[in-house]
């Protein structure tokens, strides 16, 4: 006579199944498109090399021209009435600069940016940029895909939702792996797919071997996709406030005294830097960071912005570096009103990580005030990492290798997923696709099993509300196919 199962194989095996079922069937359409479209962003850093390469490469080699000759330059190009939120000097050569301006034309985040040769102030180009990571249009396209279909704020719950249900969908579709790989003789059977078998086991096998290669990647996606969200994104940003888990931001406020003694009659200012937390993210802070990465670079303000003296730019830069500015890549915001400071910000994502700031008066040339990336908390920092690993910056082409790997194997899984819903159709009685796994596992739960998955259901629904609302609806419709169902029967 056969051992009995284990209690757990009675109901957790066959709830994870039912969940893995469900949320796939009806959910996977949406980690598709996020998938895909993350793969294909994965790629754009180089796609935008050669798609914009007049405009980011510049032919001369010589010594580069003071930054006010060719802020100058680009002001001359664009009119006298346009007004200059940042600039970006060539971080090498080769490079140009960039000078962006505001424009009330174009949307959230994004700016217009003069490109420059730096050796001798030729406008090599003239783009829409957005976004702290400055992408040109090509990127910001797929970017928008990405994150909300061109379908601006209710695009973006469709991106919340793949990516609160991709942790779901992987957490048991890692439980029913771990259910095979103990009924597994070899570790290769569950590791590398069975290409021998036929048919739906051999789908199964390249689904869940590939599944199990992918499945912290996949994982790591989700959570770092919901920081980004509107709804989840914000209840993650509350939490993280309450304890304190976030990157100070450099303040240009410029001290009384200095506004009292100094004439700052040529000089204007911002109301001050952006939380560094929602600039980092670049185009996809806009995921739902509390604030954009590029509302610095929007329109507020800019009626004072342009009394700012851009011919101290140099200067100021000077100061910077001589505080904790000591990368290349760097981005430069003149003051917008006279009670505001220059900000400074470095912009390198890839490791290791330069983020510092600083603000310095225009007049005096002093620090007003600084960040360093050093002294943050552990929390910021990862939040930090976690952020450009998501985007490929951290670790350039081989970051931008893994996220397409994974974002690729994602998409070929949801089709094999998709596949074996077909495969297991009845071959008799009708020839629809399969029926889901059975009812009733919940019920066979021990007192406390039932009490730990709604506490985990409950949690998870108050966490990531969007999520908990459609996992309600996906019960409440499964109950009344259920009772349909039984009164057919009866």
């Amino acid at each position: 006579m056969a051992a009995p199962a284990p209690t757990r194989d009675r109901w957790l095996g066959p709830l994870l199944l039912r969940l893995h079922f469900y949320a796939a069937i009806l959910v996977a359409p949406f980690i598709l498109i996020s998938a895909a479209s993350g793969a294909l962003y994965a790629l754009t850093p180089q796609l935008e090399q050669v798609v914009y390469s007049d405009e980011l490469t510049a032919p001369s080699d010589g010594s580069p021209l003071p930054l006010a000759e060719q802020v100058a330059a680009a002001q001359e190009h664009v009119g006298e009435a346009a007004v200059v939120t940042a600039i970006r000097p060539a971080a090498e050569a080769g490079q140009t600069t960039r000078v962006m301006y505001a424009d009330d034309s174009l949307g959230e985040g994004e700016s217009r940016a003069i490109m420059l040769d730096p050796a001798t102030a030729e406008i090599r180009g003239d783009l829409t940029v957005y976004g702290t990571s400055g992408s040109l249009p090509l990127r910001t396209w797929v970017d928008q895909l990405h994150r909300n279909l061109h379908l601006g704020e209710v695009g973006r719950l469709y991106s919340e939702l793949s990516a609160s249900w991709l942790g779901v969908v992987a957490a048991a579709g890692l439980g029913l792996w771990v259910r095979r790989a103990r009924r597994a003789r070899r570790a290769r059977d569950v590791l590398l797919p069975d290409l021998r078998a036929r048919g739906y086991r051999r789908t199964l096998s390249l689904h869940s071997s590939v599944g199990a290669w992918v499945l912290l990647g996949a994982l790591f996606l989700s959570a770092t996709g919901i920081t980004w969200s509107r709804y989840g994104g914000g209840n993650i940003g509350t939490i993280r406030e309450a304890f304190g888990f976030t990157t100070a931001a450099v303040s240009t406020e410029l001290p009384q005294s200095s506004t009292a003694d100094t004439d700052m009659d040529d000089m204007g200012g911002m109301d001050g830097m952006e939380d560094m937390e929602g600039m980092e993210g670049g185009e996809h802070a806009g995921h739902g960071a509390p604030q954009g990465a590029a509302a610095h670079h929007g329109a507020d303000g800019a009626e004072d912005a342009g009394a700012a003296d851009l011919g101290e730019i140099d200067r100021v830069l000077d100061a910077g570096r001589a505080a904790n500015i000591d990368t290349g890549l760097v981005e430069i915001r003149p003051p917008g009103d006279e009670s505001s400071a220059w900000a400074i910000e470095e912009i390198q994502r890839s490791y290791p990580t330069k983020v510092d700031a600083v603000a310095i008066d225009g007049g005096t040339l002093e620090v007003v005030d600084r960040t360093d990336f050093a002294e943050a908390d552990l929390a910021a920092k990862l939040t930090r990492w976690g952020i450009d690993l998501h985007m490929g910056t951290m670790f350039g082409l081989v970051n931008q290798i893994i996220l397409f790997v994974i974002a690729s194997a994602l998409v070929v899984m949801i089709i094999w997923g998709y596949l074996m819903w077909w495969q297991r159709r009845p071959t008799r009685g009708g020839r629809g696709p399969a029926k889901p796994p059975r009812r009733g596992a919940l019920g066979r739960a021990p007192w406390w099993g039932t009490a730990l998955v709604l506490l985990v259901a409950v949690g998870i629904g108050l966490m990531l509300p969007l999520m908990g609302v459609s996992l309600a609806a996906f019960v409440l419709v499964d109950a009344i196919a259920g009772g349909v169902r039984r009164r057919r029967l009866g």
